[in-house]
């Protein structure tokens, strides 16, 4: 031991202490304490300068994202709840999307799919409190950042106080808030937190920011609404937008942070300096009375078309990602933490924005399809129990980043938090992206004295992209833990017998000593070295893939696992169902070692009742919580015969044999087919179409080039895809069209004059806008031709930058020239050309058809029009034909329809896809494209040559897994020669044994003839 060196950290240490508590005081009176503060109309969550409390108990918030508008089955909202709870987490975030709730304006809706009512009660039985961030302005990626396509027909600047904004939002918040408001603690329900603006970050366009009236007069309308818990915010980097002081301050100041990007190409690149190392600093400066609060942090990363996809994205922000920056987090004093996505869900029904395709798995630790068996959903799991295990973290005062003072080398720094007794040491690489291993030994403060560790041997090593968070004086129920260097997954105390789980990396070397204990007994395993100094218990040994046990006196049992066996741990609360327990350390909470998940525990009649999920023969051990009173175990209503073991361990083996699924092939189904495109037959009538002949906008971020407004959301149809249809006299000296179309990122749009194809834009994943020439048959003079465009809508942009109104950016015709026809169009003139042109999108536009599945799930296409894509639509009389596979011999759009029978094997969640065979992927669209419904829900747009997905998952509940379903699917030829896909097929994923139950089918409304449908 270097006491020397010892001393001289503890001496910094102690000098940032008193820096950090004066900063936080400074221009306070000099009697000033920091009190705990609460809004002014409840007393329930209330905060400090360190974290939240509700009802009185301090608490660490780990949060997960799930947007339960992302997976339209509110009968799996639970298992989605039960995953994030199982993860240690105790709280979740959610964003509602105006968009889906107001397709028309003045017309709100929140039934079916859309209702909140399942969402929070699932919440509520869970155990976990929420955060609401209802808009009216999301981002999350959805199509207008959530702002329905109406408001391009609005004037003023979104997001401002401009008066048409305010009046057009105002209906979404005076409907959408009592619902929330309805959920709040303060009723009885779970929503804690309250964001009344996203990301409000930046201005443009010269409007003011930030707007202080705006913010406040938007704080107002909630609080006059009934929302009475905290608001929060959420800028989009720490620049003190909103925080307390300034003219709109929030109760709560947080900011953002994706620090890796989204660039998942390389998944093993981190880029130098992009760990946040001055984030304590700069929350001391902005906020220094609030918890320091990440409203979002990187769970995952965004995916655009042409992207990576999402399996590379996992791989970027995984289970070392997860240790560096999280653990750094907790460095920096974070006792606030949303970490976005925990569950990203899919697409469906065209709700995204146009920058991204079908899936939103965005690498989350809990995949599209529910799934947790990544490796970073474990990892996650042991440090949010290692957060909720150690209450005196949620006030503990972070220190400063330091090198070469708590370890002998200036490769590792550490970050101490010093709490009234027990210490926290976050321990890194100095260069924190580096990759090979260095060792150290690491010198600490206890209440015994200053010691360097380890005392009996060996050194401590940090392997690259790993971090450590040791402990000092850690209190384990009666018993305290002087120092460990290997970290702490959980502990509990039952009676008079403790139980603590710690692990390490593998080959590590790791030390734990035990205050005022006369020895140790190993109870289960070799290889630990123990001794007794000055009445301390230390336990030496290096991690092996064995698990030891060590007691301490009678009472005290550590269990020593490898990390990758700690993964198989869990903890699960036995309390009445819909509890909330905050530190995860109550004798009502047990500990299990199980394997893939564990849902929920009961005790009862002397037997512990498990229900969980297994992929694979499994050992399922309690090792906290069997020893007394215990005489047998079931686990999903089933008894499992066991063992008691002589340190109270309850073991026995639940038994895994992979079901037969049979799944049928896709040939095989009894197709159903008809040309989806009758607009280009000359016996078309289009005269119950839109006329799109508005002559003026209200949509003054873009301006008009055309003789009338040619473009979608003008006229109601805001989402699926386009037709177009100018009708005209020719001259006869017409020889080509140019053609400016916006669809947004990928899309696609053919031409035809009549019936002949003129050509297509096949789409990159950069363009959202095609300026294309395209060639025409030799026309006749005087003759009546028309001219069919069909384009893909693949959202409306979102609106990050307040004023800048880019989710005005039309889809549709935004510019053409017809030489040889009228006198070319400009941005300073528009001739009247003589065309008459017509509009459709969804059939009824925002008088939509189908509310069931709400305002954006159907486009242009005639089929949709008609609700063919619909459960029990009339296609009976449609063409046999062999699939979708069988492909088009001339550019254009066909429809198939099938019924498809599934008979899944009950109690397993056995992940089902839909997957698209075509050309590699290189960010070009090459040929067709093809969209997917699956008993109504559309779930899936594939981009042939374009990617990155062509596998589409579908929840159970969606389809009907012992049942028929009706799936429907379009393939859009744009090439001359017609369209050949490589292959249509259906396939499963991992099997998992569940103990969840049943999945109620969500609204599913079937085929009914619709007036006006042409």
């Amino acid at each position: 031991m270097d006491p020397t060196s010892v001393f001289a950290g503890l001496v910094l240490a102690s000098l940032h202490v008193q820096q950090v508590t004066a900063r936080a005081l400074s221009g306070k009176p000099k009697d000033y304490i920091i009190a705990e503060k609460r809004a002014p109309l409840q007393d329930i969550v209330t905060w400090d300068e360190h974290s939240l409390f509700v009802h009185g108990e301090r608490i660490n918030f780990w949060v997960g994202e799930f947007h339960p508008f992302r997976l339209p089955v509110p009968g799996l909202w639970l298992d989605v709840f039960q995953k994030i709870k199982a993860l240690g987490y105790n709280g979740v975030s959610f964003y509602a999307d105006w968009a889906l709730h107001e397709g028309k304006r003045g017309s709100f809706s929140a039934e079916g799919v859309f209702d909140w009512e399942p969402y929070f009660a699932g919440a509520k039985k869970a155990g976990v409190y929420l955060v609401a961030r209802p808009g009216p302005y999301i981002n999350a990626e959805v199509s207008g950042g959530g702002f329905p396509g109406w408001l391009q027909r609005i004037s003023g600047n979104l997001r401002t106080p401009d008066e048409d904004y305010q009046e057009a939002s105002r209906n979404y918040i005076e409907s959408i808030t009592p619902i929330i408001a309805k959920a709040q603690i303060t009723s009885g329900g779970p929503v804690i937190l309250f964001q009344p603006e996203n990301e409000y970050s930046m201005g443009m366009n010269n409007v003011t920011f930030p707007d202080a009236a705006y913010m406040n007069g938007l704080m107002k309308q909630f609080r006059d609404l009934g929302i009475v818990v905290p608001f929060i915010n959420n800028v989009a980097w720490p620049n003190g937008v909103n925080a307390p002081g300034t003219d709109a301050p929030v109760d709560i100041y947080g900011h953002d942070a994706y620090p890796l990007g989204f660039n998942c190409t390389d998944p093993t690149y981190w880029i130098d300096d992009s760990l946040p190392t001055n984030w304590r600093e700069t929350h001391l400066e902005q906020s220094p009375d609030t918890p320091y609060m990440l409203v979002e942090y990187q769970g995952g990363a965004f995916q655009p078309w042409g992207g990576d996809g999402f399996d590379k994205c996992a791989d970027f922000t995984n289970h070392e990602f997860e240790r560096v920056f999280y653990k750094n987090n907790i460095a920096a004093g974070a006792t606030i933490s949303n970490f976005y996505m925990t569950f990203g869900g899919t697409n469906w029904g065209n709700l995204g924005h146009a920058g991204g395709y079908t899936s939103y798995d965005y690498g989350a630790a809990i995949t599209e399809e529910r799934q947790v068996h990544r490796q970073k959903y474990s990892e996650a799991k042991l440090i949010a129990h290692f957060v909720q295990a150690s209450p005196a973290l949620a006030s503990a005062i972070p220190g400063y980043n330091m090198t070469g003072v708590y370890t002998d080398t200036t490769a590792i720094t550490v970050t101490p938090l010093f709490g009234n007794k027990t210490s926290f040491y976050v321990t890194r690489q100095t260069k924190y992206n580096a990759l090979g291993s260095t060792s150290y030994m690491l010198k600490i403060r206890t209440s015994a004295g200053n010691f360097t560790v380890p005392q009996l041997g060996g050194q401590l090593s940090i392997n690259g992209r790993d971090s450590k968070i040791h402990v000092a004086d850690y209190e384990v129920g009666d018993f305290n833990v002087l120092y460990s260097t290997a970290e702490v997954f959980t502990w509990k105390k039952y009676g008079n017998r403790t139980i603590l789980v710690i692990y390490g990396g593998t080959d590590e070397t790791h030390e734990l000593a035990v205050s005022k204990t006369s020895g140790a007994t190993a109870v289960e395993g070799s290889g630990m070295k123990f001794s007794n100094r000055n009445g301390n218990t230390i336990l030496n040994w290096k991690t092996a893939s064995s698990r030891r046990v060590v007691r301490i006196g009678s009472d005290l049992f550590i269990v020593v696992l490898d990390r990758d066996s700690a993964y198989n741990y869990w903890t699960v609360s036995t309390l009445p169902e819909g509890s909330y327990s905050h530190n995860a350390i109550p004798s009502s909470d047990l500990i299990v070692s199980v394997g893939y998940l564990l849902r929920s525990a009961t005790i009862a009649d002397g037997k512990i009742n498990l229900i969980g999920d297994i992929n694979a023969t499994t050992t399922i051990e309690v090792i906290g919580g069997a020893h007394e009173s215990i005489t047998g175990l079931t686990f999903n209503g089933a008894d499992v015969p066991t063992t008691l073991d002589r340190n109270g361990f309850l073991s026995g083996t639940l038994d895994f044999s992979t079901p037969r699924v049979s799944l049928p092939a896709m040939s095989s189904l009894q197709w159903k087919y008809t040309d989806t495109m009758p607009e280009l037959k000359s016996t078309y009538d289009d005269s119950a179409w839109t006329d799109a002949d508005h002559t003026e906008t209200n949509n003054t971020y873009w301006p008009l080039t055309t003789p009338t407004v040619l473009w979608g959301a003008e006229y109601g149809f805001n989402g699926g895809s386009l037709i177009t249809r100018g009708h005209f006299f020719a001259t006869g000296n017409e020889s080509v069209i140019h053609l400016n179309v916006s669809g947004g990122n990928a899309f696609a749009f053919t031409a035809w004059i009549n019936e002949t194809y003129i050509g297509s834009w096949s789409g990159t994943a950069e363009a959202a806008i095609a300026n294309v020439t395209l060639p025409l048959p030799k026309l006749s003079h005087e003759k009546n031709y028309v001219l069919t465009v069909l384009s893909d809508h693949m959202g409306h942009n979102g609106n990050w930058f307040a004023g800048y109104n880019e989710m005005k950016t039309p889809r549709g015709i935004i510019g053409y020239d017809f030489p040889g026809h009228t006198v070319s169009a400009s941005n300073t003139s528009r001739a009247d050309d003589g065309i008459k042109w017509k509009i459709t999108g969804n059939l009824g536009g925002e008088d939509l058809h189908d509310k069931t599945r709400g305002p954006l799930n159907e486009g242009a296409l005639w089929a949709e029009r008609n609700g063919f894509h619909l459960p029990s639509a009339p296609t009976s009389s449609w063409a046999d034909s062999a699939g979708p596979s069988s492909g088009l011999s001339n550019p254009g759009v066909g429809f198939y329809t099938a019924p498809l029978p599934l008979d899944m094997p009950e109690g397993w969640d056995i992940p089902l896809s839909f997957v698209f065979h075509g050309d590699a992927f290189n960010g070009k669209g090459k040929g067709w494209r093809a969209q997917i419904w699956v008993n109504g829900y559309h779930f899936g747009k594939f981009v042939n040559g374009m990617g990155p997905q062509q596998r589409f998952p579908v929840p159970e509940g969606i389809l009907n897994y012992r049942g028929d379903n009706h799936i429907a699917v379009s393939i859009w030829a744009l090439a001359e020669d017609g369209a050949k896909p490589g292959g249509f097929e259906l396939v499963a994923r991992m099997p998992v044994k569940s103990g969840y139950g049943q999945v109620e089918m969500a609204s599913m409304s079937s085929w009914e003839e619709r007036a006006g449908a042409y």
